[in-house]
């Protein structure tokens, strides 16, 4: 499960055996954890985050979406 990007507390990474699944990242901070697909980005799943929180995570998906997807495709390929 590669890490693609740490900022402050969260870890963003995904799982190496989800290539059949659209692009998304999955973010970890302590027990909670969330998934945003990355094209077009929205919320997948949340175990945990408060909207508050979530609302801040998915900006930080807007910022670093570029970095994300080249990751996506330079592990799993178009």
């Amino acid at each position: 499960m590669p890490t693609i990007l740490r900022h402050g507390p969260y870890r963003f990474y995904f799982y190496s055996h989800e290539p059949n699944e659209p692009p998304h990242i999955h973010i970890d901070r302590d027990n909670l954890s969330a998934k945003f697909w990355l094209k077009p980005i929205s919320l997948a799943s949340n175990l945990g985050f408060k909207a508050k929180e979530l609302n801040r995570l998915n900006l930080l998906v807007i910022e670093h979406q570029n970095t994300l997807l080249e990751a996506w495709y330079g592990y799993f390929g178009s």
